[in-house]
């Protein structure tokens, strides 16, 4: 199982390097386009949409973000698209979690669908904007999630003992969160006082445009977006133990599938590019 999560690892690396380090947005915005698809494709599967549906609710959400690449070109949207995408990932997280594993099959399908439709198509077009406004800002994002992740992962096995979901998610832990919210703030502060004070960079990061737009309530928005990531993690959790699935799919051998490693990031993408337009309203 290591060996096949490495050599996976190498692969999508080699894949996904060239893409995010192209002077060009478009090869980033490509190659996630078809990583949004295949992540669409598992959605309708876990929500009950096998066959050739799955594979047409697939090429239907890709069809979307590419028509919204063709009509956008990589320009901006207006930055209430991200509020409401965020709003709805609040709200309809929330609830989602307070219902547990056993009110999601309750919800229709067709409800389900969309509602994860519109979730990847979001993110996708969040990840293509991030990448458009700079490599840097798009890592910083990437970075918050994944050392969210990995704090937490080590701040629960150190002092975990209050079980934060245990009906979803029976491994995390309350301490486990404020591992992963303090592992951010740490990311943060080296982020704004070496990498961009001292090196450079093509634009500014999520977390110096934080802090120089928000000052000290820039530490409220980290703690939100990491856990905000958490709540994407146990949403796809929720689903899968809804219908008893240990894994999104088998696409990406030794991980699991494509929601499984990009479940964190759905919310955290739109609600970032929220957040970073504040000090443009203030």
């Amino acid at each position: 199982m290591l060996k096949q999560r490495v050599i996976t690892a190498i692969v999508l690396l080699a894949i996904l390097l060239p893409a995010l380090f192209a002077a060009s947005p478009w090869p980033f915005a490509l190659l996630t386009l078809v990583m949004i698809g295949a992540a669409a494709w598992e959605w309708a599967r876990l929500n009950g949409l096998p066959g050739a549906g799955a594979w047409g609710f697939g090429a239907l959400i890709a069809a979307a973000c590419g028509a919204t690449l063709w009509a956008l070109q990589l320009q901006a949207p207006p930055s209430w698209c991200w509020w409401l995408a965020g709003g709805i990932w609040v709200l309809g997280g929330t609830l989602a979690l307070r219902g547990g594993p056993a009110a999601w099959p309750k919800v229709s399908r067709a409800l389900r669908l969309v509602l994860g439709g519109l979730a990847l198509w979001a993110a996708w077009l969040a990840m293509a904007q991030a990448k458009a406004q700079g490599i840097n800002f798009l890592l910083s994002i990437f970075c918050l999630v994944w050392m969210a992740d990995i704090a937490a992962y080590f701040g629960g096995k150190a002092f975990g003992r209050r079980k934060l979901a245990p009906a979803i998610s029976p491994g995390k832990s309350w301490e486990g969160v404020w591992s992963g919210m303090l592992g951010v703030l740490l990311l943060g502060v080296i982020w704004v006082h070496v990498i961009d004070a001292r090196f450079h960079v093509d634009a500014p990061s999520l977390f110096s445009l934080l802090a120089h737009g928000l000052g000290p309530v820039s530490l409220l928005a980290l703690f939100f977006l990491a856990a905000m990531s958490v709540v994407g993690d146990l949403f796809e959790s929720l689903i899968k133990r809804a219908v008893g699935a240990k894994d999104s799919s088998q696409l990406l051998p030794g991980h699991g599938g494509v929601l499984d490693r990009v479940d964190a990031l759905l919310p955290v993408f739109p609600l970032a590019l929220a957040l970073s337009s504040l000090p443009k309203l203030i």
